[in-house]
Parts: C-alpha cells; sequence; structure tokens
C-alpha cells in the first residue's frame, strides 16, 4: 500500500517540467544565439564567443555531469509551507506556488544518488529559478538529508549551489537550516566521506556561509559572483560602493578560498578525475619487486661542499613542479588557506604515482626578482597553512603524503610576521609529525631553516645525491658567526650540508642518485631514479602497521642530537686537561734527559 508520500513523490515525478524559454543573445557580448552555430551554448549554456556562463536550471546540471541514465531522485515530495504566514507584494504561499509552476520542482534544491564517470555519489543541486535559490526550512531539509543519505552508504556527496541566501519569509526557521547543514557537513567529515563544493553564479548569504564553504575541495564557475552579502546588500547597509570584483571567483581564488576555477563544460571530467583519487578504491597491484627493490647508488661526489651548493641552487634544476609532472599523473591542484591567500611558493594537490593515490605537498622555487610570486621559494605563513590543509584532508582519505623540499627559507619579512610565520611552522612541524598515514619528505634542492624542516617530519626523508640540507643557507651562517656572508664557502665545509653528509649525521635516509652531472642535465632520468626511490620506501611503509609507524615516527626525531649529561661533560673536560698537562709533563721531561739539549720556553 503506498503512503501519502508516496503519491505525492508520484505524481511530483510525472508532472511535466515547463522547458525554459531559450535566450536569443548573450548578456555579455550580445552574441545571436537564434543564427549561427553555437555547440557550448546548446549543450552548457556557455557562450562560445565570450565563454559567458549562463544561468541553467538544477535539472540540466544534473545532466551535464551524471552518467546517462544514473540519477535517482529523493525525497522530492518535500514542499514548504507557510509557516509565518508571511505577506510582502504577495503571500508566500502564492510564491511558492507561482515558483513550483514556473519550474516544474516543489523546491530550490533537487538531490538524490548518481554515477558520476562509474563513481556513486550524492548530488544536491540548487536552483536559482526557484525563489533565487533561497534556503528555507525545505532546502536545508534536503541538503541535510542528502548528506546524511552520503553518510550512511559511505558515498561522496557533491553539492552544486545558486543562491541568493536564506529564505526571508521564513524568519528564523530559514536561518537555523545554516546550522543544520553545517552540522550534518561536520557528520559526513567525521565519517572521512569526501565533499565537493561548486559554487555557480551566484552564490550568497546563508547557503555560501554554511555547508558551500565546508567542502573539502571547493570549485566555482567562471566569473560567478559570490560572497556573503551581496553587491546590493552592502551598498544599501553599509553605505559603501561595492567592489564588485571583490565578489567574483578570480578573487577568491587568489584569496585562497576556492581551489580552482573551472569552466562549465570541463566540470564533469574534473569531477571524474577527482573522485578517482578521493573515493575509496581498491589498492592497486603491487610494485614490481625488482624495481621497488633496487637502489640507484650515487656515481659522483663533487669535490667541495661549495659546488654542491651551486649545483643545488642551480637554475634548471627541476623544481617541485617538474617533478610532479615527471613522477604522476591525474594531479589536481588544491589552493589557498581558506582564509586569506594563495601563495604560489607552495604547491599541493592529489595525483597518482603508479597508480598508487598519493597527497603532494612542494615548496616551488622560482628566479628570484622583483616579478617572482614565489619569492625565491620562499613561502608564507599563508602557504605553510594551506600544505596543512592538503595534510589534513590526507590523513581524512588515507592517502600517503609526499612533500617535495626547495627552499633557501620561509619568507621572513614583515607580511609573514604579521600573519604568524613562527606559528604557521610550528603548527605544520607539530601536525606532520603525528599524521595519519604515510609520510615521504623528498630534499630536492636546497633545504635550509625551519622553512624546510616544517615539510619534512617524515616517515622517510630522502634527499637527492647534489642537494643540501642545512640549518641556514650558507650565507647566512657566515654573516652571523663571522659578520662577513663572503666567507659562505667556508661555512659552508662546516656545516655538513651535503647528503652524504646528513645521511650521515641520521637526518636523512636514504640519498638518491642523479644523473651524472646533476639533475639539471637530465630531468627525465632525475624523475625516473627519484621514482623508483619512492614506490620503494612507499612499499616498505604500507607494510607497517599504522599505530607502529607514527611510533616510530616520534621515535627517529626524539632521537636525534648528541648530547650528554653535564657532570660527564665536566668530567671529560678535567681528564682532557690532565692528559694535556701530563703529556706536557712527559714533554718537559724528555728534554732534560742525556743527549738533548733543553728548548727554552717561547722558542
Amino acid at each position: 500500500m503506498k503512503t501519502l508520500s508516496d503519491m505525492l513523490g508520484s505524481i511530483v515525478a510525472h508532472r511535466p517540467v515547463p522547458e525554459a524559454p531559450q535566450p536569443q543573445q548573450c548578456p555579455q557580448c550580445a552574441a545571436d544565439f537564434a543564427t549561427g552555430d553555437w555547440p557550448h551554448f546548446q549543450r552548457f549554456r556557455v557562450c562560445d564567443q565570450c565563454g559567458h556562463h549562463l544561468s541553467i536550471s538544477a535539472r540540466m546540471r544534473i545532466q551535464q555531469v551524471a552518467d546517462p541514465q544514473s540519477f535517482h531522485e529523493v525525497n522530492r515530495s518535500l514542499a514548504s509551507v507557510d509557516p509565518l504566514s508571511f505577506s510582502d507584494r504577495m503571500p508566500y504561499s502564492k510564491r511558492i506556488e507561482q515558483a513550483q509552476k514556473r519550474t516544474g520542482a516543489t523546491e530550490a534544491v533537487v538531490t538524490g544518488t548518481c554515477r558520476i564517470g562509474g563513481t556513486e555519489a550524492v548530488l544536491a543541486v540548487m536552483d536559482f529559478e526557484f525563489m533565487g535559490g533561497s534556503m528555507g526550512s525545505v532546502v536545508g531539509e534536503k541538503v541535510t538529508l542528502a548528506m546524511e543519505l552520503a553518510t550512511r552508504k559511505k558515498l561522496p556527496l557533491i553539492t552544486i549551489a545558486t543562491s541568493g541566501g536564506a529564505r526571508m519569509q521564513e524568519g528564523m526557521l530559514s536561518l537555523v537550516q545554516m546550522a543544520k547543514t553545517s552540522s550534518a557537513a561536520r557528520k559526513l567529515h567525521e565519517a572521512h566521506l569526501p565533499f565537493i563544493s561548486v559554487l555557480a553564479n551566484p552564490t550568497t548569504g546563508g547557503i555560501y556561509a554554511s555547508f558551500a564553504s565546508l567542502g573539502d575541495v571547493i570549485v566555482a564557475e567562471p566569473k560567478a559572483l559570490i560572497g556573503f552579502a551581496g553587491p546590493r546588500v552592502v551598498e544599501q547597509t553599509m553605505h559603501e560602493t561595492s567592489a564588485t570584483q571583490t565578489h567574483r571567483a578570480e578573487f577568491l581564488l587568489e584569496h585562497g578560498a576556492i581551489d580552482q576555477i573551472v569552466e562549465r563544460p570541463l566540470l564533469r571530467d574534473r569531477l571524474i578525475d577527482l573522485l578517482s583519487v578521493v573515493s575509496p578504491r581498491e589498492k592497486p597491484d603491487e610494485p614490481d619487486v625488482t624495481l621497488a627493490t633496487a637502489a640507484a647508488v650515487p656515481t659522483h661526489t663533487p669535490s667541495s661542499a661549495w659546488e654542491t651548493v651551486q649545483l643545488a641552487r642551480h637554475a634548471q634544476r627541476p623544481t617541485s613542479r617538474d617533478y610532479i609532472r615527471l613522477l604522476t599523473s591525474g594531479f589536481f591542484e588544491l589552493r589557498g588557506d581558506r582564509a586569506s591567500l594563495d601563495d604560489p611558493a607552495v604547491v599541493t594537490g592529489f595525483a597518482k604515482l603508479d597508480g598508487e593515490n598519493v597527497a603532494i605537498v612542494g615548496l616551488q622555487r622560482g628566479p628570484g626578482g622583483q616579478d617572482d610570486p614565489t619569492r625565491g621559494g620562499r613561502a608564507l605563513p599563508q602557504g605553510y597553512r594551506k600544505a596543512v590543509r592538503l595534510m589534513r584532508l590526507a590523513a581524512k582519505f588515507s592517502l600517503p603524503l609526499i612533500t617535495f623540499i626547495d627552499t633557501p627559507g620561509a619568507y621572513a619579512g614583515t607580511e609573514a610576521e604579521e600573519y604568524g610565520l613562527a606559528g604557521a611552522l610550528a603548527e605544520s612541524l607539530s601536525f606532520m609529525s603525528g599524521l595519519s598515514t604515510q609520510t615521504l619528505a623528498v630534499v630536492i634542492g636546497e633545504g635550509a631553516s625551519g622553512g624546510a624542516l616544517a615539510l619534512a617530519v617524515a616517515d622517510r626523508v630522502l634527499m637527492l645525491e647534489k642537494a643540501i640540507y642545512s640549518v641556514l643557507p650558507p650565507e647566512g651562517a657566515a654573516a652571523i658567526l663571522f659578520r662577513d656572508a663572503a666567507r659562505a664557502e667556508q661555512v659552508a665545509e662546516a656545516l655538513r650540508l651535503t647528503a652524504t653528509d646528513c645521511k650521515a649525521l641520521g637526518v636523512v635516509d636514504e640519498v638518491v642518485a642523479e644523473p651524472e652531472g646533476g639533475a639539471h642535465l637530465d630531468a627525465e632520468e632525475a624523475g625516473r631514479l627519484l621514482k623508483l626511490a619512492l614506490l620503494r620506501s612507499l612499499a616498505q611503509l604500507q607494510q607497517v602497521p599504522l599505530r607502529k609507524l607514527l611510533r616510530a615516527r616520534y621515535q627517529k626525531f626524539r632521537k636525534m642530537g648528541q648530547f650528554n649529561h653535564y657532570f660527564n661533560v665536566v668530567v671529560s673536560r678535567e681528564i682532557s686537561q690532565l692528559q694535556d698537562l701530563v703529556q706536557r709533563g712527559m714533554h718537559g721531561l724528555r728534554d732534560h734527559l742525556p743527549g738533548r739539549q733543553p728548548v727554552e720556553v717561547g722558542s
């Protein structure tokens, strides 16, 4: 026997969806869609001429991202009531009725399950045509139910937001949906399930300030209007002329709030790539035993530490981005610290290493100079917070973490102090030390100071044969010790900063061979050798239970350094002085033996 909900759902399912009138021209460039061939416009409602993204319905979005015939709608019978008996220019109940007739939907969000590139997922897609995509009680309920469904079925969740904010006609009942959906999102995160948030034009108010900003990964459509308070609200309540650019996706990308800007025709492929990494999958085949155990022996040792410094800093030496390209496939870059900035000196993302899903953080070294956004590879505090954000995702999705280190140290200017450089470095050191997944760090060029170590608290620390790793760059150490940076070559030898030295000191676990003359002479071969070393180390780490691995990581760094008790140091010093006196006494006695000429003091 069918319930009332089943019958209402059946009525909604068979209700014809009215065809939205097709725009005749682009509102951005006035391209005439009525004439000529416009394939992107016909399929995606994107102008072929200028790339402007026009508004589309929730169901059209679903058709664009889901595998054909795979979407199954849920909770379609839920419909809004009028809890406040609200009326402005017309009664709220009348507005709902008009929106339902115009869109064929019961509410401003459509939810259900689907497959995307074969991966099963839960979708929640907003529809701006339904009362501006505003979030009332039913929208909040349907989004929450979708999150609970994803949690229950252990599926990734994808939301596509386009909304004007909270639905004022429902008063506080609308506002508290922000708390409801945010709480459900937290449950999803606690279940270690992927949450991908897509922001379309516009996304503002309560939607943006709740679940839409809580995705593990957040992408946006080009030039989408995104912000907590829309421009009109800012102008009329704050009495400020709104800078429209601050409410655009491009501004948010630059300021670390979103990961990527993705054009609508590319969204499905990007989602497929991302889901292939973060969704639970069967483990890939074991690496080839020969490759996993064969270590390349370093072939050449530079004649001096200073020569190694020059090779480590060579302008053509492969960077972190180069090694990501050479070693991995399907790299999906994540950007920003979610607070203030995207620092180009730190590159983060997901990728596949020989079929194994991994998380990657790299310190990216540019050429230096005023036009270099990496400041010569010197990361800001925001860059290290961006790295910690990626570490959290690596732990959440049980992805091995690989870090590439190439920096003369963190950026130590005034801006860095303002944003808490010391705290950011400390957080990275502490968080990485207890990260609940396998961790690998590679010093690929220059590794100096806390800016390098902050990404090197790993189970296995590898170091390329012609890289350097030191407490400070030699010039800085010389300036401190001798007040003369020109004595850097002399200090470089004393710092014991070469790969061979660092291996002997126990601060790195393995030296990875480079092509004869250095990685800059054959980047492809350098990448091949490093890939083999990483696969070998990763295979070894994956054989160790996680609890044991964490304990071993702590003990590894716990034991580093040489010291003795003060009493032993004093006794050792006294013994040394006594031995010196005895030796001098013996020399004096021999000087007075027959047949020897006495030697005057000071001669």
